[in-house]
């Protein structure tokens, strides 16, 4: 397995369309206004939170359950910033629509912009032959509110291409997170 450089990311971006809207070079700017960067780096892709997003709230006292999550537990919001509470949590997604060929892996990581600041950004991989929009986890680790930037950079997804095709893909198993739209709550 090896990682890919920002010309394979160019190249599968652009032929198969494996990122859309894709970027095809490292944004710092736009409209004359510094942004926390997005778009193509050396070797991985700077994706973009959008302005959808579920904070996290316990006005209901529930206890968070993975297996049967109580959806009352989020305010939604759709804004270009986030505030976040202390020791607290949002959901956002990608602008970003990703379709990964069934030879990749991705591995995504925070930027360190948002980590410096104590804003964890926590993804899991996108496994071979996933589709859709990232839903993306904002931890607030700090006892102060934290922004989040709509529009912006947030993490980065790194690929992995393997030597061989796998035998099951996420398709194949019909992933429950398959095809996601919107910021996508857990699943049992």
């Amino acid at each position: 397995m090896t990682i890919k450089s920002d010309k394979w990311i160019r190249r599968m971006a652009e032929s198969t369309g494996m990122i859309e809207p894709f970027e095809p070079d490292q944004v710092r700017s736009v409209d004359g206004r510094k942004v926390i960067s997005f778009g193509t780096s050396s070797y991985g892709y700077d994706i973009r939170c959008a302005d959808e997003f579920k904070v996290f709230t316990n006005i209901n006292s529930t206890i968070v359950d993975p297996k049967n999550f109580d959806s009352n537990s989020f305010v939604d919001i759709k804004s270009d910033v986030c505030i976040i509470p202390p020791n607290s949590f949002a959901l956002a997604r990608t602008i970003e629509y990703f379709r990964i060929p069934r030879n990749v892996l991705t591995v995504c990581l925070g930027k360190s912009t948002y980590a410096r600041c104590g804003i964890i950004v926590n993804v899991t991989p996108f496994e071979p032959e996933w589709e859709g929009y990232v839903t993306l986890e904002f931890s607030n680790t700090t006892p102060l509110p934290a922004k989040i930037y709509a529009g912006e950079g947030c993490a980065q997804v790194l690929f992995f291409e393997s030597d061989e095709v796998c035998d099951i893909s996420y398709k194949d198993r019909n992933g429950k997170y398959q095809g996601q739209h919107g910021v996508t709550l857990p699943k049992a």
